[in-house]
């Protein structure tokens, strides 16, 4: 049976997860051997810089891809071509919009397990717009901007006091700077199938999470019986907490 950890402090995480830096006696434990990780919406794949050096450590080769957030189908092909390039079994690692790709992305065989890190999980059939209908309303989604392509960004505003908020100033700008606007289109587009029904499914969840919402996040882990932990941050646990997040990915790979 799967555990779930509950914890909401960053030391708590640690001890339970009994975070170390692996050694090679256990990185000979992984079963899989590679792991992708999918960035979400208002970001791009330098948001696991911190991440993917502790996953190399452990052994396992890293791709953090760079998905174009035009579409559904094409931030499916372009996780599909990552994992197509690496040994398997591969973790595949989603954040926030990033949870609609893995969940689509990850029926295929070659797929170990899946990691939601502030990350959505939907049924079959739902787009990421339906499948948050039921919830409150993010208040982070208040700070959105629509071009003229039809493509939203996130205000200056909405990184600096929802998205990231506690980051630094450095920091919090460079992510509004570099964020990757989506397709609003997408946001309409429903998955085809959910992974994480035959998959073992782990999570990290943001306890002050404004964009996707903790409630959300916690409903997930019980529907998907999920290994996972909590920890007190915003939208961005992989750079709050880049050893707890890269701890549950290894928990994945074992």
């Amino acid at each position: 049976m799967k555990r779930t950890l509950a914890n909401k402090t960053f030391g708590a995480a640690l001890a339970l997860l009994s975070v170390a830096l692996p050694t090679t006696a256990q990185a000979q434990e992984l079963t899989a051997r590679s792991v992708v990780l999918i960035h979400g919406a208002f970001a791009d794949g330098s948001a696991w810089n911190d991440v993917v050096p502790i996953l190399e450590d452990a052994g396992l080769d890293v791709i953090s891809a760079q998905i174009p957030l035009t579409s559904l189908a094409d931030d499916v092909a372009v996780a599909n071509r990552a994992i197509a390039r690496l040994e398997g079994p591969v973790v595949l690692v989603g954040h926030s919009w990033g949870g609609m790709v893995i969940t689509e992305a990850g029926a295929q065989e070659k797929v170990h397990s899946l990691v939601y890190v502030a990350a959505f999980a939907p049924d079959e059939g739902q787009s990421l717009a339906s499948y948050t209908a039921d919830f409150p309303h993010a208040e982070g989604l208040d700070h959105l901007e629509k071009d003229g392509a039809g493509y939203y960004r996130l205000t200056d505003q909405g990184v600096a006091e929802h998205f990231a908020f506690d980051l630094s100033e450095e920091q919090i700008a460079l992510i509004a700077a570099s964020q990757g606007p989506i397709n609003s289109e997408a946001l309409a587009t429903p998955v085809t199938q959910a992974a994480w029904k035959t998959k073992p499914n782990f999570a990290v969840v943001s306890t002050q999470d404004r964009m996707t919402l903790t409630d959300i996040q916690r409903a997930q882990v019980t529907k998907m019986n999920a290994t996972a932990v909590e920890v007190e941050t915003s939208h961005v646990p992989m750079i709050t907490y880049p050893q707890v997040v890269a701890e549950m990915i290894i928990e994945a790979a074992k």
